[in-house]
């Protein structure tokens, strides 16, 4: 069974002034459970929207969309969704525990474990230490580093225990070293947990580098450019493989097609 298929999947806005917004062309797109893909493409190409329509946070205007075999006709219960803005997403007047509390009293969980309140400090427990912040679950936000917010709001969607994890830009407001130890750890958690993950990011390094295909798409809402796959050895490295020749050769060729469609 396909982890999530778009069918000719659109989204058009109607401007304030009546006209129709083209967000996103309809496009086909099938990711395979337990894969790791990534959307880059420029600013206002589609990538969030198309994030946002696989989360059920927005109704495509065509088309038909598939999580797991099952329409998706509200948010998912297997799919988590981590946002750019770490700041935002979580609650600053609740520690690292109460957001992450916060998350399981709103998801719909398919485990009983994850339901039966009982044993949610277990998981808690569990999903911090994932992330490798033990220890900090009387901590507040603000008492955080930017990078280590954002590995809060990536253990608050791992305790709900999703089979499809979403993610929009997320490293992108943490400074350089964050970003790689971030990128490291997602994909242990990846393999661990055997996730399907869609990755959005503007970053074609940190796309080729995590993924097993990069998807682009193109400006104005045009659509897939090109779905690359990228048959880097696993587990990745990130001095020896971003050394690679097939790395260097597939980050010239998906540059160079961004670059083309502005």
């Amino acid at each position: 069974m396909t982890a999530i298929r778009t069918t000719q999947v659109g989204k058009t806005y109607q401007s304030a002034r009546g006209s129709s917004v083209v967000a996103l062309s309809p496009i086909d797109l099938h990711v395979e459970p337990g894969s790791f893909v990534s959307i880059v493409g420029r600013s206002g190409c589609g990538k969030s929207t198309l994030l946002r329509l696989v989360a059920g946070l927005e109704e495509p205007t065509s088309g038909e969309l598939e999580v797991a075999g099952r329409p998706v006709q509200r948010p998912p219960d297997s799919v988590r969704y981590v946002f750019q803005d770490y700041a935002q997403s979580l609650l600053p007047w609740k520690t690292v525990d109460e957001n992450i509390r916060f998350g399981l009293r709103h998801a719909h969980s398919r485990t009983d474990k994850n339901q039966d309140r009982k044993n949610w400090p277990a998981v808690i427990e569990t999903s911090l230490a994932e992330v490798g912040l033990q220890g900090c679950g009387n901590r507040y936000p603000s008492e955080l580093s930017g990078g280590m917010q954002q590995r809060v709001a990536i253990a608050r969607a791992l305790a709900a225990g999703p089979d499809v994890l979403l993610l929009d830009e997320p490293f992108s407001a943490v400074d350089a070293l964050s970003r790689i130890q971030l990128q490291d750890l997602l994909l242990k958690i990846w393999r661990t947990r055997d996730l399907t993950v869609l990755f959005v990011t503007h970053d074609i390094d940190e796309a080729i580098y995590l993924s097993d295909r990069v998807i682009v798409l193109g400006p104005n809402g045009i659509g897939i450019v090109s779905d690359a796959e990228i048959n880097l050895i696993r587990p990745r490295n990130q001095v020896t493989t971003k050394s690679d020749p097939s790395y260097l050769r597939r980050r010239s060729e998906i540059l160079e097609l961004v670059m083309q469609h502005h």
